[in-house]
C-alpha cells in the first residue's frame, strides 16, 4: 500500500509493512535467510489489520467505502456476471454514464444488471461525473427494469453514489419526479430485486436503486440520507462536525442492519474490499445467487405484497404517553 493511498487509521500497518520491505530487502543485500521472522511479521500484520478493521468508527467507514480502489459495478459485472451485455440510453434524452445497465448471467440465471459507475482517474471520473446520476439515468435504469420485468427476469442493482447530481440542467430535466418515478415503480414492480451496496449509498440518489426486495451491504459501505459532510453543514454549519454527523445518521452496515433497513451484511476481507478485491467479490456473487433463489420461490403477489410492506414498516415511532 502506499503512502498516497492509506488512511490516518492505517498509520501502524503501514509501518508494519515498511518493516517487511525493509527487512526483504537487507536480507537480499546480505544473502540472509530472514523467512522466520518476515512469516512472524506478516502474521502480525494481519492481525493488526483484522483488529484495526473491526473497530472503526463511523467516520473511518465512510472512508474505507469512499475508497478508490473497491470494486466498482464494472467490476462486478466482469466477474461476478456472464453474458454481458450493456443497454444505454433512456429513450428521451441521452445516455448517463453514471449509471450502467445491461443483462447478465448469474450462475444459470438471466438478470438484468443496473449499477452506479464512478472513475478511476480524472478522466473518467469526468466521463461517469463522479458516479452521480442526472434524470436520464434514472430514467434509464426504470426503462431496463420494466424490461426484466417483461421477461420475467430478476433486477440486481449495485449502489454506490454520493448522490444524485444537483446541478440546474439535472434539475430543469426533472430529477426529483425521476427519482420519485423510480421510488413508486420499483416499489410494484413483480418480479424480484435485490441490491448491495457496494460502496457509499447517499441519499434519494441512492435510494432511486434500492427499493427492493432484499438488501445487502458490504461489511464497509454506508447507506444514508445525506453525507456525514452535508449533514454537518446543514446542522452546525461546519465541515469540522463530520464525525459527530456520521456517528448521528447511524450509516454502517452494522447499524443499519440492528434498524432493519439492510437484511445482510456480507463480509469483506480483512483491510477491505479494497485490499482483496477478488474475495470480495466472490462473497457478493456467492450471496446474490442465494438470495435470488430464496426470492424465486415466492409467488409473485407475495412479493409484492412483502416489498410494499417492508417499507410501510420503516420509519415507525411510538407516541409518548399523554402526562
Amino acid at each position: 500500500m502506499s503512502s498516497a493511498a492509506h488512511f490516518g487509521f492505517e498509520r501502524d500497518i503501514v509501518e508494519m509493512e515498511s518493516q517487511i520491505v525493509r527487512l526483504r530487502e537487507m536480507a537480499a543485500q546480505r544473502g540472509l535467510d530472514v523467512s522466520d521472522e518476515v512469516r512472524v511479521l506478516t502474521a502480525k500484520l494481519e492481525d493488526l489489520r483484522e483488529e484495526t478493521y473491526r473497530n472503526l468508527d463511523p467516520m473511518e467507514q465512510v472512508q474505507v467505502a469512499r475508497h478508490p480502489r473497491r470494486p466498482y459495478t464494472l467490476d462486478y459485472v466482469e466477474t461476478v456476471f456472464t453474458d454481458w451485455f450493456e443497454l444505454k440510453g433512456d429513450r428521451c434524452y441521452r445516455n448517463d454514464e453514471a449509471i450502467v445497465g445491461g443483462w447478465g448471467r448469474i450462475g444459470e440465471r438471466s438478470v438484468m444488471v443496473i449499477g452506479h459507475q464512478k472513475g478511476r482517474d480524472m478522466k473518467e471520473n469526468l466521463r461517469r461525473n463522479f458516479g452521480m446520476p442526472h434524470p436520464e439515468g434514472y430514467r434509464k435504469a426504470l426503462r431496463l427494469m420494466k424490461m426484466a420485468e417483461k421477461f420475467g427476469r430478476a433486477v440486481v442493482t449495485l449502489i454506490d453514489t454520493p448522490g444524485a447530481y444537483p446541478g440546474f440542467g439535472a434539475e430543469e430535466r426533472g430529477q426529483a419526479e425521476a427519482i420519485a418515478t423510480n421510488l413508486r415503480e420499483m416499489a410494484r414492480l413483480r418480479v424480484p430485486t435485490v441490491s448491495v451496496v457496494i460502496g457509499e449509498g447517499g441519499s434519494g440518489g441512492a435510494l432511486a436503486l434500492g427499493v427492493t426486495d432484499r438488501i445487502l451491504l458490504l461489511e464497509h459501505s454506508i447507506y444514508s440520507v445525506i453525507s456525514p459532510e452535508g449533514c454537518a453543514a446543514i446542522l452546525w454549519r461546519s465541515a469540522e462536525k463530520r464525525a459527530e454527523a456520521a456517528r448521528a445518521l447511524r450509516l454502517t452496515s452494522s447499524d443499519l442492519l440492528k434498524l432493519g433497513v439492510a437484511d445482510e451484511v456480507i463480509p469483506e476481507p480483512p483491510g477491505g474490499a479494497h485490499a482483496d478485491p477478488p474475495a470480495t467479490m466472490a462473497n457478493v456473487g456467492e450471496v446474490l445467487a442465494r438470495n435470488l433463489s430464496e426470492l424465486d420461490a415466492k409467488e409473485t403477489d407475495l412479493l409484492v405484497r412483502e416489498r410494499w410492506a417492508r417499507y410501510e414498516a420503516l420509519g415507525t415511532w411510538i407516541e409518548p404517553a399523554e402526562g
